[in-house]
């Protein structure tokens, strides 16, 4: 098989070029005949689509693409036109692949296909969080890295025409979370199913929590509310509402973890302050999430009560 892996990006050369080294330094397998990786350069303006350009030697696999900003649903429906592959496999570009990442993925895949007698599959492999930028790959895997989403595009590798089939991502998911899911949700009901790959191991990186962060952090919960209901009208069912906390349920929650509030993003600030200053940002981030979750759910059923949603 012929792998296209592809990554839209936005201004995240830094660990981008981390992404694409590891890429390149893929082990040969019996099951690739070969691989690209299509980058969809999505308006950044760091700099990155000339960087790629003037470092083209050291990225052989690659291949760029470029668009005005629109967001990574239409970057990977973007790279899914111009991909060459047979099998598409999504990854982000902050992630950080093992020398045997396709391989993998493309062994778990032809043996599913093989089982099967058909492509209605797809192969899921394990992501690591970390924020160690210089050594990515040094990080342990923790529970916390566990994920319960059905078709999450970090680090997935499905066939082209059954990706095609479903139609690819909805360019309704403007704003940030939820495209991938609500594909995974037609991807579902079209009767793919989820094959785990966890020795296909990618480490997403992203930045140790800073205070600095937590205004850009309350603007993506805000979005995701947004987004969410975009999810929801789509597919309005009640494993839906759940996958977006849009039930009672989650409201009481994360209402009753936040004291009412009183716990709150402003209140925490001393203790994030000090968490982060001892070297427990990773606790600090999730103590955080705490009252990142009300914010969520309080703007989803704000702007389900604006659209007349129940």
């Amino acid at each position: 098989m012929f792998l296209s892996v592809v990554i839209p990006t936005y201004n995240r050369w830094p660990i981008l070029e981390k992404c694409l080294t590891a890429l390149e330094q893929q082990i040969p397998s019996g099951e690739i005949d070969g691989y690209e990786v299509v980058v969809v350069d999505d308006g950044s303006t760091d700099g990155t689509p000339s960087r790629l350009r003037d470092q083209a030697v050291r990225f052989p696999h690659v291949r760029l693409f470029e668009q005005a900003h629109g967001g990574p649903a239409e970057g990977r429906n973007r790279g899914v036109d111009h991909a060459r592959g047979d099998v598409i496999v999504f990854i982000d570009s902050d992630l950080v692949v093992t020398p045997t990442f396709l391989a993998s993925h493309a062994r778990a895949l032809q043996r599913s296909w093989n089982q099967r007698g058909d492509r209605l599959c797809f192969t899921y492999g394990a992501v690591i969080n970390t924020a160690n930028f210089d050594d990515p790959t040094a990080e342990r895997h923790k529970l916390r890295d566990l994920s319960w989403a059905y078709f999450a595009t970090g680090n997935v590798a499905i066939d082209r025409s059954v990706l095609q089939q479903s139609g690819l991502f909805d360019l309704g998911f403007r704003l940030y979370g939820w495209e991938d899911l609500e594909l995974g949700e037609r991807l579902r009901q079209m009767g793919v199913v989820l094959v785990k790959c966890p020795e296909a191991v990618g480490y997403h990186w992203h930045p140790a929590l800073s205070l600095s962060q937590v205004p850009d952090l309350i603007r993506v919960e805000q979005e995701r509310a947004k987004m969410g209901l975009v999810f929801y009208r789509k597919h309005p069912t009640r494993r839906v509402r759940f996958i977006i906390q849009f039930t009672w349920l989650h409201r009481l929650l994360w209402e009753l973890l936040t004291l009412g509030g009183v716990i709150n993003e402003r209140s925490l600030r001393p203790l994030l302050k000090w968490l982060i200053s001892h070297g427990r940002a990773a606790f600090a981030m999730e103590l955080l999430r705490l009252p990142l979750n009300r914010i969520g759910v309080r703007a989803l059923f704000s702007e389900a009560k604006a659209l007349g949603l129940r």
